[in-house]
């Protein structure tokens, strides 16, 4: 199975922890981030990994190369401008796109999630895309998810009176099951967002359905997340083997 992890951003939350090094490669314990994401990935089936590159992308084709190494098969997309979530996804079209669905993780994500009860589910309902999503009261993201996974809104950077009208402390988690049909809603070439420029139109189809976290997950957009994230590798929550 085919999976992409989205790599090509300058992680600049982070200052200068990322001033000389791509934020997927920061190392959690002994190894890179990226490596405790692809490794999950491959525990789960997905063998064949496409990675988008834009800031320093020699660091990460020099560490990982074809993949061989982890028994998985590498493709790289470089992006000269950077294409956003969706617009990368679809710059990887000719890679991803087959009769099987395909993941799509953000390089800064890192999880122990059941993607193979995931993958059951989003199967079971016939989902065009299904989004892992857990509870938090503040985020980027809020979404209003009726009692069969169904996503009946989707609000992303919401005013404070927009995000009053949803009920919800439900927020996307950065990665997603996508139907290879996803690509018909992506314009090719230019910038373009999932949350916001995708997902949202995506309520109005009925086919958007949310996966609840059950598993540890880290996004690691802060120093204090960046520790977060070490500690899950010391307890044994993420491991890259």
């Amino acid at each position: 199975m085919k999976a992409m992890v989205l790599c090509a951003g300058f992680g600049t939350r982070l200052g200068d922890l990322t001033r000389e090094i791509p934020k997927p490669m920061l190392p959690l314990g002994e190894r890179p981030m990226l490596e405790y994401i692809v490794c999950h990935l491959r525990r789960h089936g997905f063998d064949r990994i496409g990675v988008n590159l834009h800031f320093m992308p020699e660091i990460i084709r020099g560490y990982f190369g074809n993949g061989n190494r982890w028994g998985l098969h590498f493709t790289y997309s470089d992006e000269p401008e950077l294409l956003g979530t969706a617009g990368g996804a679809k710059k990887m079209e000719a890679f991803l796109r087959s009769r099987e669905p395909f993941l799509v993780q953000y390089g800064d994500v890192v999880t122990n999630q059941d993607y193979t009860a995931m993958l059951t589910f989003h199967r079971q309902q016939k989902a065009l895309a299904t989004l892992l999503v857990h509870e938090r009261a503040k985020s980027n993201s809020v979404l209003a998810i009726a009692a069969d996974g169904r996503i009946e809104r989707f609000l992303e950077r919401p005013s404070q009176a927009e995000r009053s009208t949803v009920a919800s402390t439900w927020v996307f988690s950065g990665v997603t099951i996508c139907e290879p049909e996803l690509f018909d809603e992506i314009p090719p070439n230019t910038f373009c967002d999932f949350p916001r420029d995708v997902f949202i139109r995506l309520t109005e189809t009925g086919r958007l359905f949310a996966f609840p976290l059950s598993g540890q997950r880290c996004a690691v957009d802060s120093p204090e997340r960046l520790a977060e994230a070490r500690r899950g590798v010391a307890e044994g929550h993420f491991l890259a083997d």
